[in-house]
């Protein structure tokens, strides 16, 4: 009684559109996907902010890296489709919820929108003030956004 389940005929309506930002907005992280040459997904975890209604993400240098040069920059390249998921998960099962972001992504090296991304992101993540992103910054155009809660 007061359970409610979710299978292949049954349905929790969807977060409405401004709680969906709202909650992706203040995530710590997402995963990001992108596709792979050979046409396999490739995810990983990315930290970003939302700036004019784009989610941004950009190569830093927190932890150590060889070069800039990242796979997931080049799959973009290659094929701009991405998706993003944020999510938050408790033992008490009635808190869960997930965003997700399907998406067109571009590389940005330079410009005044990769400026704004890199100030939001210092802002965000306390310790980019340290050492803030120099890398490029990848930028998602969203063109759906889904969510679910279990409230």
């Amino acid at each position: 009684m007061g359970r409610r389940s979710v299978g292949h005929t049954g349905r929790v309506p969807d977060l409405a559109p401004a709680d969906r930002l709202a909650r992706f907005t203040a995530a710590p992280a997402a995963r990001l996907a992108t596709l792979r040459a050979d046409g396999t997904p490739r995810l990983v975890p990315v930290t970003f902010v939302v700036v004019d209604g784009l989610v941004c993400s950009a190569v830093d240098q927190v932890k150590p890296k060889t070069t800039t040069r990242l796979a997931r920059l080049a799959d973009v390249e290659r094929d701009p489709r991405v998706g993003l998921v944020a999510d938050h998960y408790a033992d008490d099962w009635s808190q869960l919820w997930w965003v997700r972001v399907d998406g067109t992504a571009a590389v940005h090296h330079d410009g005044g929108l990769r400026d704004r991304a890199l100030a939001a992101l210092v802002g965000k993540y306390r310790p980019y003030a340290a050492a803030p992103p120099a890398g490029p910054v990848l930028v998602v155009t969203p063109t759906r956004w889904t969510g679910w809660t279990a409230r």
